[in-house]
């Protein structure tokens, strides 16, 4: 019985350690990663009752592994745009349109469960806001607006987890574009 007990806590052992072991790394140096996907939660416009989407938060970014090993974890650089429009009032009002651009930083931990690439990083940039009113609407002299561009720091974490060696499902909680955004990433 202690010989069956031994052979089983070592198999669960070997089961537990194997796959971090034996795994290739997720984000190697050189190694190219492009996400694009749809955001949940606009975070550029302060959405109110007479706010609506006419698009929702869209995002493309890239990711290039700069340098391996520091740490747990790689370096990578790289970019983000992204783009969303919203409209405040019914028949008149205004239409908002935001873009940002940003160049970003990560940082991802290596070799923590197999297949799934964990992030985290900054995005710095701007965010460029523009104003349109529609339907006739007369601003009249109380004409403004709280929505401006600007400068854009968001930090961010992410997730990527592999279908296969070059596509991932892909996630970040942030507030640049979108409070969540959801996507695709290929590896290149």
């Amino acid at each position: 019985m202690k010989r069956i007990l031994k052979v089983i806590t070592l198999g669960l052992a070997l089961a537990l350690i194997s796959p971090t072991v034996m795994q290739a790394q997720l984000f190697d140096k050189g190694d190219m990663v492009i996400s694009a996907g749809i955001g949940l939660g606009n975070s550029i416009f302060p959405l109110g009752s007479l706010y609506s989407t006419t698009l929702p938060p869209i995002w493309i970014a890239g990711d290039y592994c700069l340098r391996e090993d520091l740490g747990p974890g790689n370096l990578g650089v790289g970019g983000i745009l992204g783009y969303s429009t919203v409209k405040w009032g019914n028949s008149a009002g205004y239409k908002y349109t935001g873009f940002i651009i940003a160049l970003r930083g990560t940082y991802h931990f290596t070799d923590l469960v197999d297949k799934l690439d964990l992030y985290g990083g900054i995005d710095i940039g701007g965010k460029i806001i523009n104003e349109k009113v529609y339907g006739g609407y007369d601003p009249g002299v109380y004409s403004y607006s709280v929505l401006g561009s600007g400068v854009l720091v968001e930090p961010f974490a992410g997730a990527r987890y592999y279908f296969t060696d070059n596509v991932a499902a892909n996630a970040e909680l942030g507030y640049g574009i979108a409070i969540l955004k959801l996507g695709i990433a290929f590896k290149f």
